[in-house]
């Protein structure tokens, strides 16, 4: 990924579904004016999901995705079908495709009722309507052709105005600072930190404090105490890596305001009241307890490394237990949640709304508390109170 790239977990995912031989491919080659997918007149061709980044007005970046047929059969079939349903889990936006010739089957029926069960904002689209005379004139719906073009403009305008614009306004501190306000920012640098940059999180943040016209000032936990004691310098608000929370802590004026990027990520991602909620669930922990770890990424580990080492310390030494741990990342999130106690997630950077919203209700579902690391940090450090005690969401005013 470029500097310039948007992170995927940034972009609107719109999502194509529909049955075998629908013109999904061939609609999303279409729409992006790109050959996405491989299009055959072979029923099945598109095996796995196939993912493209784009930017789409007015929405901007966006990830389009090209799914297998939701009527497909036999082993494999089942398997493709599978897969297709795990897609629902990052789809902001649905376009359920349906081959003009023919009409909508009940598969496509039986998915736009799984659409809407699901509050998908979903667009029924025509395809193949070169098929038919006068491409669907006077027909109900949106009839389009990607043979020829038909209304594909049309169809790019009314996939973009599903799009919810209370969504468009959402801020990691953009309602927390004020223009001209100085944040500081505590980094540390060690053995588990990436060479040579910054991770997203602290990345998006400091792009968000510069739209805002706030002043992010950065130094490491090393030099948090000299950075302070700065002539002149009163940080607005402190914004750490929760890992050093409890030095922060001990270091910071009482009054000054203190959270952690993994917080305003929960808080941006929409899951913060019910992690702060699921954190309580750490000091009823017992002896032989599950805790799943699960992380959003794949990267590989590194000495130190918090989610598999120094998480499971502290929840070890704060709860006085001999707990186990089970640990996921990137896409393998468990299906089955009833035989842990709690789990514990990563910020979510790399995953969409969308798909944190779905693990945040496949938890609950299965009546699993979920929090997130920045925040099972802070109740392991008793200072979870101060951490959110600037956010509206708790009655902080805005």
């Amino acid at each position: 990924m470029s500097l310039t790239d948007t992170p995927l977990g940034e972009r609107i995912h719109i999502a194509f579904f529909g049955c075998r031989n629908a013109g999904k491919s061939s609609l999303v080659n279409a729409f992006t004016n790109q050959p996405v997918s491989i299009v055959s007149e072979v029923a099945g061709t598109t095996t796995d999901p196939v993912t493209k980044s784009m930017e789409l007005l007015p929405i901007g970046p966006v990830a389009i995705i090209d799914t297998p047929g939701i009527d497909d059969t036999g082993a494999l079939g089942e398997m493709r079908v599978i897969r297709t349903q795990k897609v629902l889990q990052k789809t902001d936006l649905a376009v359920l495709v349906v081959a003009a010739d023919t009409g909508m089957q009940d598969a496509d029926r039986q998915f736009l009722e799984v659409l809407r069960e699901r509050d998908i904002p979903t667009l029924v689209v025509h395809s193949k309507a070169d098929l038919l005379l006068e491409h669907g004139a006077d027909r109900e719906g949106l009839y389009v052709s990607a043979k020829d073009g038909y209304q594909m403009d049309l169809l790019r305008e009314k996939v973009a105005s599903l799009r919810d614009p209370e969504r468009e306004s959402a801020t990691l501190t953009g309602d927390l600072v004020s223009a001209g306000d100085k944040v500081l920012l505590v980094v540390p640098i060690d053995q588990a930190a990436p060479k040579g940059r910054l991770i997203l999180p602290q990345q998006q943040v400091i792009r968000d404090l510069l739209d805002h016209g706030a002043i992010p000032v950065i130094c490491r936990d090393t030099e948090l105490e000299e950075t302070l004691s700065a002539g002149g310098f009163s940080p607005k608000l402190v914004i750490t890596d929760s890992q050093a929370f409890q030095k922060v802590h001990e270091l910071l004026p009482a009054e000054t305001p203190l959270t952690s990027f993994s917080i305003l990520m929960a808080r941006y991602k929409g899951i913060l009241t019910s992690a702060v909620q699921g954190a309580g669930v750490i000091g009823g922990l017992s002896a032989g307890d599950k805790v799943l770890i699960s992380e959003g990424c794949t990267h590989r580990r590194q000495c130190g490394d918090i989610g598999t080492v120094k998480l499971p310390a502290l929840l070890r030494k704060k709860t006085g237990q001999e707990l186990t741990f089970a640990f996921s990342s990137g896409t393998d999130f468990p299906e089955d949640l009833t035989t842990f106690r709690l789990i514990i997630h990563c910020g979510g950077c790399m995953l969409n709304e969308a798909e944190m919203k779905a693990r945040e209700r496949a938890a609950a579902k299965a009546g699993m508390p979920m929090t997130n690391y920045g925040i099972a940090i802070a109740w392991c450090n008793g200072i979870l109170e101060r951490s959110i005690a600037m956010l509206p969401e708790f009655g902080a005013e805005e």
